[in-house]
């Protein structure tokens, strides 16, 4: 099972909708999917308190990465980097098993030119640090605003077609771990 993490819990944002569109692909493609939305982490989650004992309501979501056969992060940019909800969730999942061996992949988006260059970077290094086996086939989406339509559909073929070219890749990648994750 791939879970695609949507990397903020903003409302409405056009992450949830790309990762709408990546799980419709998955899913077109035969490949188990499901989808971890920020948006959803419990409000106790926030508590310092947390950093050393989880709450239980927090188990959904850590089991979520621990039963994955891989990860893919689906990062907008804000302010230059990563939403700081999604380092947070990071840095409460449990070390060193959530991500050691784990295959994951990654997707920026952001209304700039780059598309989350510098926070899907910055995640590489993060998750390098991990020791989770990174797929090299990223997916960086500018000006998202204009990429997709009221209804969250993308309007470039282009990009679609890279998104579809990294899934197909990034299913393969995960068959050649899957009896790696620790």
């Amino acid at each position: 099972m791939i879970t695609l993490l949507s990397g903020t819990n903003r409302p409405n944002s056009n992450t949830r909708k790309i990762t709408a569109v990546v799980q419709g692909i998955y899913e077109k493609n035969g490949t188990p999917v499901r989808t971890l939305d920020l948006a959803g982490l419990p409000p106790e989650i926030f508590s310092p308190e947390c950093y050393a004992t989880k709450p239980a309501s927090f188990e959904p979501f850590s089991r979520m990465v621990l039963d994955s056969d891989g990860l893919v992060v689906i990062t907008p940019e804000y302010n230059g980097g990563m939403p700081g909800v999604l380092k947070y969730f990071i840095d409460m999942l449990p070390f060193p098993e959530s991500f050691e061996g784990r295959p994951v992949c990654f997707i920026g988006l952001s209304a700039g030119i780059w598309g989350a260059l510098r926070p899907v970077e910055h995640l590489q290094q993060i998750f390098g640090y991990r020791n989770a086996f990174i797929y090299p086939e990223r997916v960086f989406i500018p000006g998202i605003n204009n990429q997709l339509t009221p209804e969250g559909t993308i309007k470039n073929a282009e990009v679609f077609e890279r998104l579809r070219s990294q899934a197909v890749g990034f299913t393969t990648f995960t068959g050649l771990f899957k009896n790696r994750i620790k």
